[in-house]
């Protein structure tokens, strides 16, 4: 397939392009990644999105899907050449698509408050959601792995996918609170999996630098509490 085939509308900075980048990483598709910075939203986004205005957004063939769970599946679905993202069986694939959606809104949810909570008892109750989530994480990993290195056994699956593309956005949580999350003594599963995953062809080179990372987060955050400060 030609580069100009594909293209994906992104982010560095964003978790659910990232998702979008390991799936065609994965089936070993050429596409052109266009960073944008959202500032402002390009005619193009704003032309292949116009309900959402937001990224990701694949092109192919000029047509435009959004939304990055759509996408991968998308994905698996048009280009079938191993490895699968989602498994063969329904009951499984149903799995799949649960914890990926249990990952969104128990994981990403209160890892993005952490960016703005300022008080002390806020921060102890979404650390508390987030090691909840884990705990979870940890006992799914061990059931659907079945001793293999990742939730989709051999190779990386949509879970994976999924719970691996805010690993980065993980490490500046930490790095801003000077504490551990994802602890090797707690979750020694999901530690082992966090460095598989990221050393994965598909993976290794595209997870953002946690510094850099930190950086962003920083100016989002003042941006937010200007935004929230004008909105009194």
């Amino acid at each position: 397939m030609a580069q100009t085939d594909l293209k994906l509308l992104g982010g560095w900075f964003s978790p659910f392009a990232l998702r979008v980048q390991i799936a065609l990483n994965l089936k070993g598709l050429d596409y052109e990644l266009i960073e944008e910075t959202l500032n402002p939203k390009s005619d193009l986004l704003l032309q292949s999105n116009p309900v959402y205005n937001k990224i990701p957004v694949l092109l192919h063939a000029d047509k435009p899907i959004c939304e990055s769970a759509v996408i991968v599946e998308y994905i698996d679905e048009t280009w079938t050449n191993a490895p699968s993202i989602l498994p063969s069986n329904a009951y499984d694939r149903a799995n799949a698509r649960f914890w990926s959606t249990y990952i969104d809104d128990k994981w990403f949810t209160p890892m993005k408050s952490l960016l703005m909570a300022e008080d002390d008892e806020a921060k102890k109750a979404l650390f508390g959601q987030m090691e909840e989530a884990l705990e979870r994480m940890e006992d799914a990993f061990n059931k659907a792995s079945e001793g293999k290195p990742f939730f989709g056994g051999d190779t990386i699956g949509l879970i994976d996918i999924a719970f691996g593309s805010f690993l980065s956005w993980l490490s500046v949580i930490e790095e801003m609170n000077g504490r551990k999350v994802l602890d090797v003594a707690k979750n020694p599963a999901l530690a082992q999996w966090a460095e598989t995953f990221a050393a994965d062809p598909a993976v290794k080179g595209i997870l953002p630098e946690t510094l850099k990372l930190l950086e962003f987060a920083n100016a989002l955050k003042l941006k937010w509490a200007a935004e929230a400060a004008k909105a009194k």
